[in-house]
């Protein structure tokens, strides 16, 4: 399925571009998407942001530049936060703070808010040694299948 809206936006390590990031983020908006979605998904993609600032870019210069796409289909929003730091294993930082939950270390609460916001979370580490955050939101219900199920049909 193609992409109703597909936007890039490419800004350097420093969180006073995060103001920058939700102005341009809130321009996507559309109107299929519920706007309590909209507004959590938002919060997750400024936890991204702040995660890559804070934690992957921690040692480098504020020129390194974070990539954020967005991409918009029928029934789903996906966001890429593409940062150069080391690689780090999502899953597995994610099940330990699951484990250690009692312990309320304090740290990582930015990560556990993305996936519980989230359909799909991933961090991969891809070709070009950058890190790719991926998140996944269905919001479809009815609008994404509504088309889909009526051209298929025929």
């Amino acid at each position: 399925m193609p992409p109703s809206q597909k936007s890039h936006l490419q800004l350097p390590t420093d969180l006073k571009a995060l103001p920058q990031i939700l102005s341009w983020f809130e321009q996507l908006h559309q109107p299929q998407i519920a706007r309590k979605l909209w507004l959590r998904f938002q919060l997750a993609l400024a936890e991204a942001f702040t995660n890559a600032v804070r934690h992957a870019h921690k040692n480098q210069s504020p020129e390194v530049p974070i990539d954020i796409e967005v991409t918009i289909f029928e029934d789903s929003i996906e966001i890429r936060v593409w940062d150069w730091g080391p690689p780090f294993d999502l899953h597995k930082k994610l099940s330990e703070m699951l484990s250690n939950e009692e312990n309320d270390s304090g740290g990582g609460r930015g990560l556990q808010l993305m996936e519980s916001i989230t359909d799909h979370l991933s961090y991969t580490r891809t070709a070009d040694d950058r890190n790719c955050l991926l998140m996944v939101k269905h919001y479809g219900g009815d609008s994404g299948l509504s088309q889909r199920s009526i051209t298929d049909f025929n």
